[in-house]
């Protein structure tokens, strides 16, 4: 699949969707990087590790996912073919900074935004250089950039996020208003918006949560003000947005790692709104509603409150702190039990007992003391975002262990 405008022939464009049958030569290298043994031990005992009075249960799906673990080898083969070329990446390839670390080892140059956010600045990109697109995937316009430059282009772009632009797209070709469940100021999104733009008359609109959709429903049922409703939304609707026109047809997306219930919920409230405001009769004329959460988010939201059901503790999610998968995921833990969003095993001090983590809905660090609470037995949820290699994970929970006095060299015996 081509996800962009159909291809002409430019004279010196190169696109590559596939990689460059390098796997094999990049598999060693990739796996002394990312690999975990300690997760290895987990699996190998029903994710489940004891020592000391700890118990270590890792929920059963967790970290690298399909779409993350292609981004991440595509990158690295890229490297592999080009020794001597410039290359360069379009942001970050996921939202990992180890990972993201590495690539910058390996000499690829990372692409910072334009001021206006509108899309990656591509000044001193030339011909002859190769431009990585990360796994969240690309505006057309950043594409059409790339492709008036005549550059070798690598798409990582996951095929989840591919799955939701055909939804939009459809909803462009059809005179919908494309509803997006998600950070407007978000890559994946940026770039799922920009599909609708490939229909004159293309609009969209990005809310965050159900509050935000509430403001819209509100509008849909003529309770809204439109000064107000412009404003609040300013920076997430498509130019020349008009809600008295483009509320009239909605079809619903979502970005694929928002939490998955709360985008259906969305999508059932707002179909309810269109359903009261033009008749059950005509509902399907101005409604319309996909799920395209992507399967590994809702593999990890689901693995996660499977091990919620077990009696735990304190719940450690590891994962980005830009990671919107990570973040849905520390968002269901805390619902149900004392929960510690850490970016890595580097935030758990084992000297001084305390953790250094995100808190849910909050956007600055904090420090929690003696977060495994007083001396005894304790049991420990672990999980991880898609975006999160194996031996993060493993680090994180070596440093647990030690935390507790227990070495984690014993494990294995």
């Amino acid at each position: 699949m081509f996800p962009y405008p159909a291809m002409t022939t430019d004279p010196g464009f190169t696109y590559v969707r596939k990689g460059f049958g390098l796997k094999a030569e990049v598999q060693d290298t990739l796996a002394h990087d990312y690999s975990g043994q300690l997760v290895d031990l987990l699996r190998a005992r029903e994710y489940t590790l004891e020592a000391g009075g700890v118990t270590v249960r890792l929920a059963r799906e967790f970290g690298f996912c399909y779409g993350v673990e292609r981004a991440v080898d595509y990158a690295y083969q890229t490297r592999r073919k080009f020794p001597d070329k410039r290359v360069f990446l379009a942001g970050e390839i996921i939202h990992n900074p180890h990972v993201n670390a590495k690539l910058k080892e390996m000499g690829v140059i990372f692409l910072g935004s334009l001021a206006d956010g509108s899309g990656f600045d591509f000044t001193g990109v030339e011909a002859p250089d190769v431009v990585i697109l990360p796994a969240f995937g690309v505006t057309i316009r950043d594409f059409e950039v790339l492709r008036g430059i005549g550059c070798v282009v690598v798409d990582t772009t996951c095929g989840s996020v591919l799955n939701v632009w055909k939804r939009v797209e459809s909803y462009g070709r059809d005179g919908f208003t494309a509803l997006i469940h998600g950070k407007y100021y978000h890559e994946e999104t940026r770039a799922t918006a920009s599909q609708m733009e490939k229909y004159a008359g293309g609009r969209w609109l990005v809310v965050r949560n159900m509050d935000e959709a509430q403001v819209v429903m509100d509008y849909i049922a003529g309770r809204g003000d439109r000064t107000a409703f412009l404003a609040k939304f300013q920076k997430a609707m498509s130019a020349g947005f008009d809600p008295d026109r483009d509320l009239q047809r909605i079809g619903v997306a979502n970005q694929t790692t928002m939490l998955a219930r709360e985008s259906l919920a969305i999508a059932a409230e707002v179909g309810k709104a269109l359903e009261a405001r033009h008749g059950t009769a005509h509902v399907a004329e101005h409604f319309r509603s996909f799920d395209t959460i992507c399967s590994a988010t809702q593999d990890r939201q689901d693995a996660v409150n499977e091990l919620l059901k077990e009696p735990l503790d304190v719940m450690l999610v590891i994962g980005g702190y830009n990671s919107s998968n990570t973040i849905s995921l520390a968002a269901l833990c805390s619902e149900k039990v004392r929960t510690y969003h850490v970016a890595d095993a580097t935030c758990i001090d084992v000297e001084a007992g305390s953790v250094r983590h995100l808190p849910t809905g909050k956007y600055d660090e904090v420090v929690a003391e003696q977060w495994l609470g007083a001396p005894g037995p304790i049991r420990v949820g672990i999980t991880a975002g898609a975006s999160t290699p194996n031996n993060k994970i493993g680090e994180a929970v070596s440093r647990v262990f030690a935390s507790r006095g227990v070495d984690p060299a014993r494990l294995a015996g």
